[in-house]
């Protein structure tokens, strides 16, 4: 697995708020120029300049991802403005909480739409620029339940299936092309983001992110480290790594126990929902973009999972010297 070249101008969708904004805060502090895709202009403009004080440039875009011709338009601007886009990461998404039967039609379209289709025409957008030199990085931010789906939220996990099907299929195509150009999946775990204060709402009490919780930089720097080295996909924190690979073994039994357990876990016992509250699935919701949510006194600040598989050599040689060690041991007592 080797590394990337140093990512100079990067482009993410959904910039302004959580994971997005940690992202573009994180590549900003390695030195790479950072175009932010987004539909708050007030959002946009904080968030540039957030950017901005790391030293590099920052360019705002004002664009809904589901806008296959505004996503299009976004990236020719990057181009002309920024220079070659070395790093796309696809991020931007929205959500509903509520049970499939009581779901709208067109809220389900919006869902999908933003947050599978929206990856389609950012990857789409970003192959036709990174076809030109043979080179670049699409990094595409999943979720555990890419893998694993979870009651009240089909629409959104139905997308990150989707996405993870239509990213396989594009390896594929790389691969017989012989092209140089990555595409790299990051698997996310439960984050703290503000994703909770505004998504859409059907349950008695307020969303809440099923623990154990993560804060957003865990996830930046996860993202950071997959548009640098050639890896398939990374997997961010051990309840990631327990869902996917539980799901590969017992799926079925996990279906019981979410129908069982998903309701509660999903729903903040101490917050009754505001049936009145704001979604952002049409219209963004201004000031309440930042990077945290409201749970930073659940949520950690580092995964050792992470550090683990990104540190894999570091973890062989200690893991061989150890093993050594103890067959030197056992035939000095033998």
């Amino acid at each position: 697995m080797g590394r990337i070249r140093k990512p100079e101008i990067v482009v993410i969708t959904g910039a302004t708020a959580g994971v997005g904004r940690a992202a573009a805060l994180e590549f900003a502090r390695h030195g790479a120029d950072v175009a932010l895709l987004a539909r708050d202009r007030a959002a946009l403009r904080d968030t540039a300049e957030e950017v901005r004080a790391h030293g590099v440039r920052a360019l705002p875009i004002e664009a809904d991802v589901s806008d296959a011709k505004a996503v299009e338009a976004a990236a020719a601007s990057v181009e002309a403005q920024l220079g070659s886009i070395d790093v796309w990461v696809n991020n931007a998404m929205v959500t509903t909480f509520a049970p499939v039967d009581t779901l709208p039609h067109e809220d389900f379209a919006r869902v999908t739409n933003v947050t599978y289709h929206g990856y389609v025409w950012g990857t789409m957008a970003a192959l036709k620029r990174m076809q030109k030199s043979d080179r670049g990085t699409i990094v595409q931010v999943g979720s555990a339940l890419a893998y694993r789906s979870i009651p009240l939220q089909a629409a959104y996990c139905g997308a990150k299936h989707a996405i993870r099907g239509f990213t396989d299929a594009l390896r594929c195509e790389l691969y017989h092309r012989k092209s140089r150009i990555h595409v790299t999946m990051v698997q996310m775990p439960a984050l703290n983001t503000p994703q909770f204060d505004w998504a859409g709402n059907q349950m008695p009490h307020a969303p809440r992110p099923v623990a154990p919780i993560f804060q957003p930089e865990v996830a930046a720097r996860a993202i950071y480290w997959a548009a640098t080295h050639r890896r398939r996909e990374v997997w961010v924190g051990i309840s990631s790594i327990k869902a996917i690979v539980a799901n590969q073994w017992i799926p079925g039994w996990l279906d019981r126990y979410l129908g069982r357990t998903g309701f509660d876990a999903q729903q903040d016992p101490h917050a009754v929902a505001n049936l009145d509250h704001a979604s952002n699935l049409w219209q963004p919701v201004s000031r309440l973009h930042r990077v945290h949510g409201r749970f930073d006194a659940s949520a950690v600040p580092r995964s050792r999972a992470l550090w683990l598989d990104t540190h894999r050599g570091v973890v062989m040689v200690a893991a061989a010297t150890f093993a050594t060690l103890c067959f030197g041991l056992l035939r000095r007592r033998v």
